[in-house]
């Protein structure tokens, strides 16, 4: 049956052709929200969007790369004085790392800094400004576990996965006594498209669908960050309190490649 959410009437997803940005706008269409999606495959953007219209959802595409900041900006304006957006979940991300497991190349690392956390801000700070002004309003960033237990093997995707919770939690306390809510989402491993390039021990892996699931349980909760599987967040929360050469006995095995981008 479905429930209706007159809170999140318009939710916008960065990142929405694939993966847990796929499975929060098929889980937010089945609720009965109007939803504006986003990413950079046509195709897949297109499938899902389709999936999210049979579910009786409303629902907006737009193409276009989070790291360009004066068009997603200017599109964000556009889009919220049509249906002010009530919900935006920051999403968009790429691995980063290397293919054999070496050094991460300088253009990977920028181009996933750029992405990661340059991109979610281009997303995350036009939305602040409108929904502040207007006094409500709920951001969710999708961060993950490697903020708090660093990846040898995903430097610069791990710092800016850190800066977007660092960011998001400084930002939280700023903005609820404006009326907007701010949640940092910090899964684990979960069965995606882009989790699926990763060669190496992934536990406690769960379903988008089921991630997805979690998420908005938190959202709905308000709940400063969401974390999840319950075991792994807490090893991670731990990593940094231990000495370096646990730590790094501990993350041996969480060593990863990455295939090949097409």
């Amino acid at each position: 049956m479905r429930k209706e959410h007159a809170d999140l009437s318009v939710i916008l997803i960065t990142g929405a052709s694939s993966g847990i940005g796929a499975a929060l706008a098929r889980f937010y269409a089945a609720r009965g929200a109007s939803l504006v999606l986003t990413g950079r495959d046509r195709e897949r953007l297109e499938a899902v969007a389709q999936g999210c219209r049979a579910l009786g959802a409303e629902t907006r595409t737009q193409l276009i790369d989070v790291r360009e900041r004066e068009a997603i900006g200017a599109w964000i304006r556009e889009t919220d004085a049509q249906t002010p957006i009530d919900l935006v979940i920051v999403n968009a991300a790429v691995n980063g790392g290397h293919p054999s497991g070496a050094l991460e190349a300088e253009a990977t690392a920028f181009e996933t800094a750029d992405t990661n956390f340059t991109g979610a801000l281009n997303v995350m700070l036009p939305c602040v400004t409108l929904m502040s002004g207007r006094g409500r309003g709920q951001i969710a960033l999708i961060s993950s576990l490697a903020a708090y237990a660093p990846l040898p093997d995903a430097p610069a995707y791990s710092g800016a996965k850190a800066a977007l919770l660092a960011h998001g939690l400084a930002l939280r306390q700023k903005l609820k006594p404006l009326g907007v809510r701010l949640s940092v989402v910090t899964p684990g491993y979960v069965k995606t498209p882009m989790g699926g390039v990763i060669k190496g021990w992934r536990p406690l892996e769960i379903s988008a669908d089921e991630a997805a699931a979690r998420i908005a349980r938190g959202l709905e909760s308000d709940r400063d960050v969401i974390a999840f599987p319950a075991i792994l967040a807490a090893l991670a929360r731990g990593a940094l309190l231990v000495p370096e050469w646990v730590r790094s006995a501990g993350l041996h095995g969480f060593r990863f490649r990455n295939r090949h981008r097409r």
